[in-house]
């Protein structure tokens, strides 16, 4: 007999006979990635809103429960960040709002300062046209802030790939409720402070997240490491932006 790693009722076979979930629950490594990202590519899955109600409730504990397998009525969390990131670059797009309009600004009237501020607005054209793939790109990003401020923790780089995929989806779906007031404050001196008050609300909700995800860890160092996370990922961040944004105006 075979426990239920999701509803721990005990079954024979390959599949729980009371809720489906397979016997076999795979350690999390890049085989687990690649069919996750195949998956998510291929299939849109039921359970999308089931994993955002779980990432609003009990964030870091049913991520971690999803690591450990429990897994059934969860939308898989590349697919995730795939939808959420599609639905919100679409609507930026199309409303034309500035994706990385609110993290830099180009002072000065000079032509130099026109062409750079026109180049910068093409390039934040560009990333929203491709929002999703930016997304999937920068995972690695804040995967390594976490991997790196929490090693000692017990879980692989692929699993703090996964939580951070979770984590992405958090910022994805406050980020599309709260589009109404970009659009309403694109293009007014508003909506540097907005944005700045609603990463600060992001950078505490995934504190929140990850005190419950680290579980058996004290609170203040939870803290300290997740500060320290956002340092490493915002420093490679920044670097990326920029080589980015050099290759696309060298064009």
């Amino acid at each position: 007999m075979i426990a239920c790693k999701n509803c721990n009722a005990e079954f024979e076979g390959r599949y729980c006979n009371q809720c489906g979930q397979p016997a076999e629950t795979h350690k999390m490594n890049i085989h687990f990635l690649v069919h996750d990202l195949q998956h998510g590519l291929l299939h849109l899955e039921k359970g999308i809103f089931f994993t955002i109600k779980e990432l609003f409730t009990r964030p870091g504990t049913s991520i971690r429960e999803y690591i450990e397998g429990k897994r059934v009525k969860h939308f898989k969390p590349i697919s995730l960040i795939l939808v959420l990131a599609g639905i919100l670059g679409l609507l930026s797009h199309y409303f034309h709002i500035s994706m990385l309009g609110q993290a830099f600004q180009v002072n000065g009237t000079d032509s130099k300062a026109e062409e750079i501020r026109r180049s910068f607005n093409e390039f934040s054209d560009w990333v929203s046209g491709h929002y999703s793939i930016v997304s999937l790109f920068l995972l690695p990003v804040f995967t390594l802030g976490t991997f790196l401020s929490f090693r000692k923790k017990g879980y692989n780089f692929i699993e703090h790939l996964v939580l951070n995929a979770f984590l992405t989806g958090q910022r994805l779906v406050v980020n599309i409720l709260l589009f109404p007031s970009y659009y309403l404050l694109n293009g007014t001196g508003d909506l540097k402070g907005f944005s700045d008050f609603v990463n600060l609300g992001l950078g505490l909700l995934t504190f929140w997240t990850l005190t419950q995800f680290f579980n058996t860890t004290k609170k203040s160092s939870v803290f300290w490491r997740t500060l320290l996370s956002f340092i490493i990922s915002g420093i490679v961040y920044l670097a990326l932006g920029m080589a980015g944004f050099l290759i696309f105006v060298s064009k």
